[in-house]
């Protein structure tokens, strides 16, 4: 564990913040471009800082040599004296620095356990999720200039070299000579952000909004391995009927957007700094909006993550403005909501809750376009909750791709809609161009094979996840039909009075299987064993039964009416023993029911 050090706010006076095993700085304000800058600036300073209470407080040999040989009168600050050390060992060897100076004779008198402070000290700061942004002036459209970008990725590539530069003199020097391997570490930091304050249309009430900056442009080391807090979601998000003034109170500087395009809705997401981590691996899942999409517009969604000042029952709640039409979701600050399903499943919510307002039927689940190479093309849809095998089976489908597919399109992994298209037929729509998995259930290797863009968290507990991109804006927006719509039933054994794959002869059949929605909880929630959910979906179908269920009737009676197939895959993804076989064997029956469709 790294403890928190001292820390400033996100502000000109103190540009960085060290909280929650997180730093978050403006690299504007503490830009470092030599050794000796980086060495002198206030951030190493604090983290040189933090590094040795460390090492004190577990009183480890290294401090101990430490007190025992740096000269009295510097013991007591013993940061100083390391920094000024460490700015001489970044230009001169060890034996030139005694000659210079006699009082680092006896500290330099052991290398070996020099080079431990310095080593421990540089995984010290690597073990902390590193995060630096830059803010454009307000209204410049900065963050719009293609040479800006350039100019931002520069910089944040000339940060990782200059930390590695520095490491490297100042070992190298001590040693007297050069390793004979060297390591390209992301030694920077994980990801940097252009933000920029726009002016937007926000609701009666809430301006003190105004001043939060948005998310431009984000820059990722990749691969990115991230250990929050929690790692399952639990709860349900309730709607509230009275929104009070102070529950959406916030100070600015602690806070940024994403302004992320869900499907075709926007939606600005907000979170506390505490939560950056979470709130900028969105950049894997959902779009990041246009300028033209936030400049004098409203969204259609606001979320607040991360309000202390919330007093309602619940952590998740959410409320819609009579007056705007906005959803505004808002989650509690707690440690218990450090935890990426939050960040998709609340703005998922609402979407799907704006859907069911104009008359779409939103799914939770997954749909691809493929095409097999006899020619055959079909839209399949396949629903369920977490842990259904939704994903894991269209996964399956993908590993299989060289030997039956021909082309595949993703639409959506997790969220999605239906809706009447013009030629009178149902199409599918998304709302992430990325996908959030379990680890356990991807294809062995499949996982490494894609590390080069993900983003990992807790690859070493239960519920290990990575987010990974998986589509395009265009491919979720565009529409595409639909031929086959099954529910994921993850609990039943195969047998033969149980085929892989079940279709129903009736509406009535249909819906009373998916209004059921039986699963086997795996444990990416706080439920556990066979447990049901209407529709598979808590994510806005329970918040507006009423309205969902006609319009589920409307669609499925229109399905049967139109000869597309619904029915059950029996993906045994809950059986254990089926994790992988379970979905692939799913994949194959899926095969042979789209090459019998008999039409292209």
């Amino acid at each position: 564990m790294i403890a928190d050090i001292p820390q400033g706010s996100l502000t000109q006076k103190k540009p960085y913040a060290i909280t929650r095993g997180k730093v978050i700085f403006d690299f504007s304000l503490m830009y470092c471009d030599t050794p000796s800058k980086l060495l002198q600036s206030e951030l190493f300073t604090m983290i040189i800082t933090g590094f040795i209470q460390r090492i004190e407080t577990k009183q480890s040999k290294v401090f101990t040599f430490l007190t025992e040989n740096v000269p009295l009168r510097r013991r007591e600050s013993l940061t100083k004296y390391m920094t000024d050390l460490f700015r001489l060992l970044a230009s001169h060897t060890a034996a030139e620095i005694v000659i210079m100076n006699s009082q680092y004779y006896d500290v330099l008198s052991d290398k070996e356990y020099l080079l431990e402070f310095i080593e421990e000290l540089y995984s010290y700061w690597r073990r902390f999720e590193r995060f630096m942004y830059i803010e454009a002036p307000k209204r410049s459209h900065y963050t719009k200039q293609s040479i800006h970008h350039a100019q931002f990725i520069k910089l944040h590539v000339e940060l990782k070299t200059i930390v590695l530069e520095t490491y490297r003199h100042v070992r190298e020097n001590l040693m007297g000579g050069n390793p004979r391997v060297y390591r390209q570490l992301p030694a920077g930091v994980n990801m940097g952000i252009l933000i920029e304050k726009i002016d937007w249309k926000y609701p009666e009430g809430l301006s003190f909004v105004k001043d939060v900056p948005f998310i431009r442009l984000a820059v990722m080391e990749s691969p990115l391995i991230l250990y929050p807090k929690m790692n399952k979601r639990k709860g349900a998000f309730k709607e509230i009927f009275d929104l009070k003034e102070d529950m959406l109170l916030l100070f600015p500087e602690q806070w940024m957007c994403y302004p992320a395009k869900i499907g075709t809705l926007t939606a600005f997401i907000f979170f506390h700094r505490d939560f950056i981590s979470q709130g900028l691996s969105l950049c894997n899942l959902f779009e990041i909006a246009d300028y033209e999409d936030i400049e004098d517009k409203s969204p259609d969604i606001m979320l607040f993550v991360g309000l202390k000042n919330i007093d309602v029952s619940g952590e998740t709640v959410f409320y819609e403005d009579a007056k705007t039409g906005i959803l505004i979701g808002m989650i509690r600050y707690a440690e218990d909501i450090d935890y990426f399903g939050y960040f998709k499943k609340m703005p998922l919510t609402l979407h799907n809750i704006v859907m069911l307002e104009r008359g779409r039927l939103p799914l939770h689940g997954a749909m691809t376009s493929l095409t097999v190479k006899s020619g055959v093309n079909a839209g399949v849809v396949i629903v369920g909750d977490s842990g259904a095998g939704k994903s894991e089976t269209l996964e399956a489908l993908r590993t299989l791709a060289d030997e039956h597919i021909r082309d595949l399109k993703f639409v959506f992994d997790d969220m999605g809609s239906l809706n009447f298209d013009a030629d009178n037929g149902i199409s599918g729509y998304g709302t992430e161009i990325g996908a959030f998995v379990r680890l356990d259930d991807l294809q062995p290797g499949y996982a490494y094979a894609e590390m080069d863009r993900s983003i990992f968290m807790n690859p070493d507990k239960t519920n290990a996840r990575l987010i990974i991109p998986i589509t395009t804006y265009y491919d979720i927006t565009r529409g595409y039909k639909v031929d086959i719509v099954l529910y994921a039933n993850n609990y039943e054994q195969v047998d033969e009075t149980h085929p892989v794959i079940e279709f129903f002869d009736s509406p009535q059949k249909a819906l009373a299987v998916f209004r059921d929605g039986a699963r086997y909880a795996k444990g990416t929630t706080d439920e556990k064993g066979i447990v049901n959910t209407y529709f598979a979906n808590p994510f806005g179908a329970p918040q507006r039964r009423e309205a969902h269920e006609e319009i589920a009737i409307r669609y499925f009676n229109k399905m049967f009416d139109l000869g597309i197939k619904v029915g059950q895959i029996r993906t045994r993804l809950g059986v254990e023993g089926f994790g992988q076989e379970g979905p692939r064997a799913a994949a194959m029956a899926l095969f042979d029911v789209i090459k019998g469709l008999n039409r292209p």
